[in-house]
């Protein structure tokens, strides 16, 4: 089973620049990001109630870094026999939460937004969800 979730954060784009120039004090900012998010994909059966624990076997994180913007996708995948959208969209949050975390001294005004569901593969409900935001 797979699923595939996408978000973004909106910044200045100096602050763009910090992080592509790797000058965010706390450091990488992305490399980071994609630590907190395999960790998160692997915890969310503690974060979310009722959310059973899964075996995640693979997780992925890309970044697309715009002029004001950084966005995520993340997939996750699981032999298990239930679905694996929480982790995924945990893994998704987590992501851009930390990178609002690394940047909140030079920018307060970063705004987390569109996270979706894009994609779940495996079991009786799968389907390709959006072509776009």
């Amino acid at each position: 089973r797979l699923a595939r979730v996408c978000g973004e954060i909106t910044m200045q784009p100096e602050t763009i620049r910090l992080i592509t120039a790797n000058k965010v004090a706390k450091g990488n900012v992305l490399e980071v990001s994609r630590l907190a998010a395999i960790m998160a994909a692997k915890r969310t059966g503690d974060l979310i109630p009722l959310c059973h624990p899964l075996n995640v076997s693979g997780v992925d994180v890309a970044f697309e870094v715009g002029d004001d913007r950084v966005a995520v996708e993340t997939a996750v995948r699981v032999d298990d026999r239930t679905g694996v959208e929480m982790e995924a969209f945990t893994a998704a949050a987590v992501a851009l939460l930390t990178i609002y975390d690394m940047c909140k001294a030079v920018d307060r005004g970063m705004v987390i937004s569109n996270l979706r569901l894009e994609e779940k593969r495996g079991g009786a409900c799968s389907a390709y969800l959006r072509t776009s935001p």
